[in-house]
């Protein structure tokens, strides 16, 4: 176990769905590198929390003994000022990034902590919005000849999706199961955009395809590149679920298990015909690039058995697809460690001024000529 540090803080919570997964995700990563905990409220507050606490603790919001702090722009994660002082660095070099879906995973706090000049372990800001946006990241997988469903935007101007139903009707952005229906036809997958909330921001169709299971491998690209197991998530029956229903891999199936991803129940290495795990693994492989994948993520795969289609990228992968390293063989604590590392080595963000020499400016006429 790595000795415990100061400078290291693993973030967690946010304004998202799946803040109560982000808490679990968090303080395992936190026991395991015996670092600081930042929590980051439903409302949007940042509080410094034990790292000893267990998830029942954040029930009720925050827990008790936390301490308020403030992220800003000009001096990072900060006490909160006083009315005759000033605010106190916490000393904080590495944020290790544990906040699933919503802002935490969009780029949003990336964006934020780039600006407060704040290294941090999880994807950069580029590969966090592409990974959030299944349309764009669709195209993207489309356009380097990487396998996929066909993925078309929803909106209430879809006359025809190009392909014929059943669908499957997704938030374009969000992460994990939330807000995913399976409808008969493009009426009632039309009629969603005003009824279900978690389509508001925006929907994406594709083809439901009854006969597909799931298969997920995570991806790392520091030390060097690198690819786990691959699993194959295993889907519960629901409780008083219709002959016939459709089955995708749910929310619960992921989460609702004590332990949140890592306690999933899944078969692990996948017994898979190698042909199909060689494509898996050269295409996993593509993404991490395509992808700029910061940090460990996971790819999602969909199969039959003999074709495949890449369905999508988490870039903050529930409890960092920990459980995913075994083959080859990555414990815990060294996969964060490594984490830290690539923040501090290998920054997910440079600005540069290089250009901006006033050139332009001596040469430029008055502002009011500009504008007449």
């Amino acid at each position: 176990m790595p000795e415990a540090t100061s400078d290291v803080a693993v973030v967690f919570g946010g304004p998202s769905p799946e803040h109560d997964v982000s808490v679990l995700t968090g303080l395992q990563a936190a026991r395991a590198l015996r670092s600081r905990c930042l929590y980051w409220s439903k409302t949007g507050d940042w509080y410094e929390v034990d790292p000893g606490l267990e998830g029942a603790a954040f029930v009720s919001g925050v827990p008790q003994g936390a301490t308020r702090v403030q992220l800003l722009v000009e001096s990072g994660f900060s006490t909160e000022s006083s009315r005759f002082g000033r605010p106190r660095q916490l000393g904080i070099d590495v944020a290790v990034l544990c906040c699933h879906g919503g802002p935490g995973e969009d780029g949003t706090l990336e964006a934020l902590l780039d600006l407060a000049g704040v290294r941090y372990a999880g994807p950069t800001v580029a590969g966090a919005a592409l990974g959030m946006d299944k349309l764009a990241f669709g195209a993207v997988v489309a356009g380097a000849g990487l396998p996929s469903l066909p993925r078309v935007l929803l909106d209430r101007e879809t006359a025809d999706p190009g392909f014929a139903g059943p669908y499957i009707v997704k938030p374009r952005f969000g992460g994990s199961s939330i807000g995913i229906s399976v409808v008969a036809d493009l009426a009632t997958a039309v009629h969603l955009l005003d009824t279900d909330r978690h389509l508001r921001a925006g929907a994406v169709i594709e083809p439901y395809r009854a006969d597909l299971f799931d298969l997920q491998i995570a991806v790392r690209m520091w030390p060097r590149p690198e690819l786990s197991a691959i699993e194959k998530p295993l889907r519960t029956p629901r409780a008083g679920g219709a002959a016939g229903e459709p089955e995708i891999l749910g929310y619960a199936d992921k989460y609702v298990g004590g332990e949140g991803m890592a306690s999933a129940p899944r078969e692990v290495p996948a017994k898979l015909d190698r042909e199909l795990e060689d494509a898996i693994r050269d295409a996993a492989s593509a993404i991490g690039r395509l992808a700029c994948v910061h940090g460990v993520a996971r790819v999602d795969f969909l199969s039959d058995g003999q074709a495949l289609f890449v369905n999508e990228v988490n870039t903050i992968p529930g409890s960092l697809a920990r459980y995913l390293w075994i083959d080859p063989p990555v414990p815990f604590g060294q996969l964060l460690a490594d984490m830290v590392a690539e923040a501090r080595q290998r920054p997910s963000h440079h600005y540069s001024v290089e250009g901006a020499d006033g050139v332009v400016l001596k040469g430029a006429s008055s502002i009011a000529a500009k504008l007449a």
